[in-house]
């Protein structure tokens, strides 16, 4: 039951973050803790090996489809470094409040708690951002430190950039809701490269049984196979409505978690 469980979530939560954006983190995480399946430390890892694995295959499929704007590989990649000092930054924070709390599960309230607020403040955006006039910042040392700061929250969350990707490319950069996935999955595959890397290196990975990595990883592959073709079908108003109405599920869940663990 526990893996017909952590499929069910994995993959879906992976076509999801294909279609948005998101990285799919940004559901599996709240929603794992609240099952209780796993340990938090367990599923902060697993879900970043998920979201890596449907990336990585996201935007190999984007690269080879067609779109209506131009994927500017320089801003992408300056923004996407960004990301890796940030992950690696946001990874050394998560491990210093893991050590600093003799319960893990404090751990699990203490995310439950940013990402209510970070999910929160991007719902609320979100609705209004029709009324809200946006920037197009062209600075490489900007859009460099734009990129840590979402590396940052990416890594220490175990979300794989989630919801505050799409914000922060709405507001600072003017993209529209499709163009801001497709950066949003390129960030969050190379500020999860970085956290994986750091926690092997550190070897901190924590302990967990190997057919739940191989299912997750598999799931968050086919996730991004299927959530790639549906973006490509769907315009930006519908992708809006499936990121507000999961946006409205994830508060609920956090709350929850915050509850359940504080």
């Amino acid at each position: 039951m526990d893996y017909f469980v952590i499929f069910v979530v994995c993959f879906f939560s992976s076509v999801v973050g294909a279609i948005c954006g998101i990285g799919g983190g940004v559901i599996i995480k709240p929603v794992l803790d609240a099952t209780g399946i796993l340990a938090v430390t367990t599923v902060s890892f697993l879900s970043g090996c998920t979201v890596l694995s449907m990336s990585v295959v996201s935007m190999y499929k984007n690269m080879r489809a067609e779109h209506d704007f131009v994927f500017d590989k320089i801003f992408a990649t300056v923004i996407a470094v960004g990301g890796v000092a940030g992950g690696l930054l946001g990874k050394g924070l998560y491990e210093r409040v893991l050590q600093g709390m003799s319960d893990t599960s404090h751990v699990g309230a203490v995310q439950a708690a940013v990402l209510l607020v970070i999910t929160l403040g991007t719902l609320l955006y979100t609705i209004n951002k029709k009324r809200i006039k946006t920037k197009n910042l062209k600075s490489r040392s900007v859009i460099f430190l734009i990129g840590v700061i979402l590396g940052i929250m990416s890594s220490f969350l175990g979300i794989g950039g989630g919801p505050i990707n799409l914000v922060v490319l709405f507001y600072f950069f003017s993209m529209t809701s499709k163009q801001a996935a497709m950066y949003s999955i390129y960030i969050i595959m190379f500020s999860q490269i970085s956290s994986l890397c750091s926690t092997l290196v550190q070897k901190r990975v924590p302990a967990f049984e190997p057919v739940t990595l191989l299912l997750m990883v598999a799931c968050g592959i086919l996730g991004g196979f299927v959530g790639s073709r549906i973006n490509k079908k769907i315009d930006n108003k519908t992708v809006d409505k499936l990121f507000i109405g999961l946006m409205s599920v994830i508060v609920v869940i956090c709350m929850f978690n915050v509850w359940r663990y504080a």
